[in-house]
């Protein structure tokens, strides 16, 4: 349940007075962090993609702090681009919660949240399919992120063009599970969204993975080749942006289960 919700059901019940519900709510919108950061605690009210913690540029004393803040205010932080080191520090750092790890070092994801949560209902499905298995853990950050607003997730790994018989059951499931989009991790010439999204009648979000070497390396060719595809119903995100491949993926999973209702 959103904090707007909880809010508004605390008033109707009779919990707080209308005084206490307006100053809650006027409360909601932006939170300061120890002089550090400033946390938009009702991003996910407005938008229904919650504030996450990019971890890669920030210290471990600064992401604990951060997330300590923030399940103040909400019950589940997610944490992404996490070094093994940092995680180690948030271990030792963070008490009463749980930590779910997605993904390895450097790219790992982790939701921090509070014992008495648990995943929300789920509601739509998305399918997430990877090239290869070096694109694995920029996938893992897409699924932490699906997880944690409730959308059920079919994952489907190493199965790139250079053996495209492996591509065929995924295929097979993807349409029979019905599922409302589908997310493709993709590195090197970058063509596998390519060949999915000429194969479904379902939106498919590609994502250029920064791997490969040489000319065109490091997701070049791949986000290249994406943007240049003749495949109509692929869009494409940055280069290694599985966070924002998994926004919209959801969000139209979510809006899809809304309609089926």
């Amino acid at each position: 349940m959103n904090e707007t919700r909880k809010i508004l059901n605390e008033l109707t019940s009779g919990k707080i007075s209308i005084d206490e519900a307006e100053k809650k709510l006027k409360t909601l919108s932006l939170e300061r962090v120890s002089g550090i950061a400033t946390i938009d605690v009702n991003r996910r009210t407005r938008s229904g993609i919650p504030e996450v913690v990019f971890a890669e540029s920030k210290d471990a004393e600064d992401i604990a702090t951060i997330v300590q803040e923030m399940l103040g205010s909400q019950d589940v932080v997610l944490v992404t681009r996490l070094q093994q080191e940092k995680l180690d520090y948030l271990f030792k750092k963070l008490k009463d919660v749980e930590i779910q790890i997605y993904g390895k070092s450097p790219v790992l994801t982790v939701l921090v949240s509070k014992p008495s949560w648990h995943i929300e209902k789920e509601q739509g499905k998305i399918a997430i399919v990877t090239a290869g298995t070096s694109d694995i853990p920029f996938a893992k950050e897409a699924e932490a992120l699906a997880r944690m607003l409730g959308v059920e997730v079919f994952c489907y790994y190493d199965v790139g063009v250079s053996g495209i018989h492996r591509l065929f059951e995924p295929i097979k499931e993807i349409i029979s599970n019905d599922i409302d989009a589908v997310i493709v991790f993709a590195g090197m010439e970058g063509a596998l969204p390519t060949v999915v999204a000429a194969l479904i009648d379902i939106p498919v979000i590609g994502v250029p993975v920064p791997t490969g070497y040489g000319f065109g390396g490091m997701g070049k060719t791949a986000l290249a080749s994406m943007l240049q595809s003749c495949s109509p119903g692929l869009a494409v995100v940055n280069i290694g942006n599985g966070l924002g491949a998994a926004s919209v993926a959801s969000l139209i999973a979510i809006r899809a289960a809304r309609l089926r209702c």
